[in-house]
């Protein structure tokens, strides 16, 4: 059930850190398997922890959901089946989110008198709205893909057979695009969102300008004025 124990949780870091860094990576896909993308956190481990413990871990659980979510590159989460707990905030660090017709997802921590602690409150709520985010994470219930699409947890619903296959397209089409001009504007988009509108223009204008010294921009706007619109061919 790809259970997010602590072992499998720094290996995510590892892994998003190095695709992070990995100049032949182009885009990501997020996928746990045809059965399952990731029913929550390994409750047994967890039960055997006390405050102190998990004081001490909460930081690196955090932050190994955190290395995924900044990829300065285009991620993708293919959900199938299960995607509960922990495994719906690792959907929730993913750009886009293409579900199978079989997904369930949901926050049920407040069933073991928790809330989320891998970011499920404040990516939930900034990406569904803090009242449905509430509902979710009040209630613990979990929500067919249909309704998950619905209210704006998922952007894409699929037939179960076709999510990773979809999922793969949308990364490799993007993984033709132009790396910094995509990494801009994840980056303004994710930055912006944490700030006031001010602040986030500036970080717009910011990167806007400085793409005007890439190779890529050169290459796009002479495709363009030779060619016509989307037709160039970036490195």
């Amino acid at each position: 059930m790809n259970a997010l124990d602590i072992a499998t949780q720094d290996r995510l870091k590892e892994l998003a850190e190095e695709a992070a860094g990995r100049d032949d990576v182009r885009a990501v896909v997020v996928y746990g398997g045809e059965k399952v993308f990731a029913a929550g956190a390994d409750i047994k481990e967890m039960q055997a922890m006390d405050h102190t413990a998990m004081v001490l871990r909460a930081r690196a659980l955090q932050d190994s959901f955190t290395a995924v979510a900044r990829i300065p590159k285009p991620v993708v989460a293919a959900v199938t089946g299960y995607a509960l707990g922990g495994g719906c905030e690792l959907a929730l660090c993913a750009d886009y989110r293409i579900a199978g017709e079989n997904a369930r997802l949901g926050q049920p921590e407040i069933l073991l008198g928790l809330i989320p602690g891998a970011g499920g409150t404040q990516r939930l709520a900034r990406l569904v709205g803090p009242s449905k985010a509430k509902d979710l994470i009040f209630t613990g219930r979990m929500v067919k893909a249909d309704e998950a699409r619905e209210i704006g947890l998922v952007d894409r619903v699929v037939p179960a057979e076709e999510v990773y296959t979809q999922a793969h397209a949308w990364a490799a089409k993007l993984a033709q695009g132009p790396a910094l001009a995509l990494r801009a504007a994840k980056d303004s988009i994710d930055a912006g969102l944490e700030t006031d509108l001010d602040t986030g223009l500036t970080i717009e204008r910011n990167w806007f300008a400085g793409l005007f010294a890439t190779e890529d921009r050169e290459r796009g706007m002479r495709s363009f004025v030779e060619e016509g619109p989307g037709k160039a061919k970036f490195l």
